[in-house]
């Protein structure tokens, strides 16, 4: 099949399949990234996620994960919920990109069903790979460069039609398709994001976890220091801070599929449940959700800087 063609067709299956958007590029170094990730590792802003140092090669340059790759599509998925949707007030607070059921799975599926469709037009399965968080990809500056939107001063992705709360998944290939081209970045001179953290993690483009409230309850594996517990906000798992205060995101609107609709157990949880909370009510809580990544006792000492 022409190139051309196959290209709009992996666009428009993957919107069938539920993605929002979907662009391709040329698999090549990220030239652009580089001295950024380095100059971000040197400094130490990546906490003691020691994993972002593995692999340094790997995370700019897709051929190093598929063996003679020319293309990575990438595509993303909405997770905002509709706003009827929220936890009981003086609840510790969920990132509500973890309401739903596991994104990695949900993705990860429709992924390989796109994949599939590759290999039945062109007549077989072209060597590749799929990714959702669960390798050394730079999901953000791929989606970038296929054009799925800029990367903000708070360092999420965001579409000028549909905002920042997505989920980002990609298909490395050895198949050369039609690609795409970056566009504009319109933060302009907004700081909203950078005014509004709590915990000053922010400079434009940059982030730095040692003090991000994301990285202090999910990421870091000990406790972190009592000085951020006032500086928490309330948030048990994840934050949202810098998303609910981006003016883009007035264009988002909820997810129409039932993947992410909110676990009923998750919302049903108040204050007084969080407070009693034991390991076993926990496991049952996290069940489905993206939660499963934090362990109880990480979880026992984030709401203990909370209701302490």
């Amino acid at each position: 099949m022409d190139k051309d063609l196959l290209s709009q067709k992996i666009k428009i299956t993957g919107q069938q399949l539920g993605f929002d958007m979907v662009g391709i590029s040329k698999a090549e170094f990220l030239e652009e990234e580089a001295p950024r990730l380095e100059a971000w590792l040197e400094n130490g802003q990546h906490g003691k996620m020691q994993y972002m140092e593995n692999h340094f090669d790997k995370r700019l340059d897709p051929r190093k994960l598929v063996d003679g790759a020319k293309s990575v599509i990438s595509v993303i998925h909405n997770y905002f919920p509709e706003t009827s949707y929220q936890q009981p007030e003086g609840a510790p607070k969920i990132s509500t990109y973890a309401w739903g059921e596991d994104y990695h799975k949900v993705l990860k599926q429709k992924l390989y069903r796109l994949y599939e469709m590759i290999g039945e037009e062109v007549g077989e399965l072209p060597a590749g790979r799929v990714f959702v968080d669960s390798a050394p990809v730079m999901d953000k500056a791929w989606a970038r460069k296929a054009g799925l939107g800029w990367i903000g001063k708070h360092t999420n992705l965001i579409s000028p039609q549909r905002g920042s709360f997505f989920f980002i998944g990609e298909i490395i290939l050895d198949l050369e398709l039609t690609y795409d081209g970056p566009i504009k970045d319109y933060c302009g001179t907004c700081t909203r994001c950078i005014d509004a953290c709590p915990t000053d993690a922010l400079t434009p483009y940059q982030i730095d976890s040692n003090k991000c409230i994301s990285y202090l309850t999910i990421e870091l594996k000990s406790s972190m220091d009592k000085a951020f517990g006032d500086q928490l906000e309330g948030w048990a798992y994840g934050c949202d801070i810098c998303q609910e205060v981006c003016p883009w995101n007035k264009f988002a609107k909820p997810h129409s599929g039932e993947e992410f609709k909110p676990l009923d157990h998750i919302l049903d949880f108040g204050p007084r449940e969080w407070e009693e909370l034991d390991e076993r009510q926990f496991k049952k809580l996290k069940r489905r959700s993206a939660m499963n990544r934090v362990k109880w006792e990480k979880m026992k000492s984030n709401l203990k800087m909370i209701f302490r």
